[in-house]
This record gives C-alpha cells, sequence and structure tokens, in this order.
C-alpha cells in the first residue's frame, strides 16, 4: 500500500516550473542553474579574434621595423666602405714624398691643377706655406692595417 501512496502523491504533484527552464544535466547548459552557481558569460569570438589580430600586427610590425633599422645600419656601412675605397684608390693614385705608417694620421690634398697629394701638414697649418695656400683638402685619413684609408674628416 505504500507504494500505491507514493505513485498517488507522484501523480498530484505538478512542478509549478515551466519544463523549457529546467534541464536533467544542468552542466550542459550555458548559463547558470542557481544561486551558487559560477558566472557564466558567452565568448565574443569576434573580439577575441580582433585582439589576437591586433597583437600580432603590433608585434610583426615592431620586428619589420628592426629588420628596416638593421638594413639602414648595413647600407650606411656599405656606404662608409664604398668611400674608404674612393679614398684609398685617390689616394693611392697620388704623390706621396714619404712612407706611410699604419695608425698614422695624413691629409689628402688637391692642388690647383686637379692632380692630388697627400701630406703630413694638417689643414689649419697650410696657410704657413706659399705653395699649399690655393690647395682644397679632400679629406683627413688614417692608414689602417689592411691598407685602406679611415676617413676622419
Amino acid at each position: 500500500m505504500t507504494d500505491e501512496k507514493a505513485n498517488e502523491k507522484k501523480k498530484q504533484f505538478i512542478n509549478p516550473i515551466d519544463p523549457d527552464k529546467i534541464t536533467e544535466s544542468p552542466n550542459s547548459i550555458e548559463y547558470p542553474h542557481h544561486l551558487g552557481s559560477a558566472i557564466v558569460k558567452p565568448e565574443d569570438k569576434g573580439r577575441i579574434k580582433g585582439n589576437a589580430m591586433a597583437a600580432m600586427e603590433s608585434q610583426t610590425d615592431m620586428q619589420l621595423h628592426q629588420i628596416y633599422e638593421q638594413m639602414q645600419l648595413l647600407a650606411e656601412q656599405a656606404r662608409k666602405i664604398e668611400k674608404r675605397k674612393e679614398v684609398s684608390e685617390i689616394i693611392y693614385a697620388a704623390e706621396m714624398r714619404f712612407q706611410p705608417l699604419i695608425n698614422h694620421v695624413y691629409h689628402l690634398y688637391q692642388r690647383e691643377n686637379g692632380t692630388h697629394i697627400l701630406s703630413l701638414i694638417p689643414p689649419e697649418q697650410t696657410q704657413f706655406s706659399k705653395n699649399m695656400s690655393n690647395w682644397e683638402i679632400i679629406a683627413s685619413v688614417k692608414l689602417l692595417a689592411d691598407h685602406t684609408w679611415e676617413i676622419l674628416g
């Protein structure tokens, strides 16, 4: 008889909650199912992708800028080497009345007639010499160990 009474009570009980609002497996729903549940917010996939794209663009732009700066540095180094080569060619074609020594400073001048001469006399002292007063200073140079010339000014 107790089973009959239990069945009658079950039949008599009518759940006041709308059946569309309840679930048999509450862990599969995308919203909290009771007051103590953790807050579940749907992900904004467009915003997540947008943030990821912005971070990626920022990072790659920074890396491209670093590569560009390195290229600029290499190009500047190449220009300096090219200039050293040009000056070295002029010096080796110029008149030299002495044997240049490594790590010593010399001065390359162009005479009025267009020829070049390598001298020990710095530009600030050329006014004391009659024949050097009209010479144009091309560069002050230092002989390097590889027999190229570093341009000092």
